[in-house]
């Protein structure tokens, strides 16, 4: 049985890390050791951000919100209880849009919210 070296496999590894790590600055970017610690915790800063980033757009959408229904006077947390016993269920996401491109069609949603407290 002839003997199996793992270098082919080894290289193809070392490859791909280098691949990933092309545009770091220095060493990072040329030195496997280097690059494989670099590219990790790049993992772990990728993985947190893509938390951050719905958090993020969440923040925004109630904000815009608040500052929608703030003229109709009433507030974000009395708006959203208003919707949700009448039975209106729409995201946030959706609300906030509906709040920048069609103010006629929140007013009514405003003024549902308001009969349902």
């Amino acid at each position: 049985m002839a003997r199996v070296k793992g270098a082919m496999m080894t290289r193809k590894r070392r490859n791909k890390t280098l691949k990933l790590a092309k545009s770091y600055w220095g060493s990072k970017s040329r030195h496997f050791k280097m690059a494989k610690q670099a590219v990790a915790k790049s993992g772990v800063y990728a993985y947190v951000g893509r938390k951050l980033k719905k958090r993020e757009f969440r923040q925004l959408w109630i904000s815009r919100i608040s500052a929608a229904v703030a003229p109709y006077g009433i507030n974000y947390s009395r708006f959203m209880n208003g919707l949700k016993k009448s039975g209106i269920e729409m995201n946030r996401k959706a609300l906030s849009e509906l709040a920048i491109t069609d103010a006629e069609a929140f007013k009514v949603l405003v003024e549902t919210a308001k009969k349902a407290i």
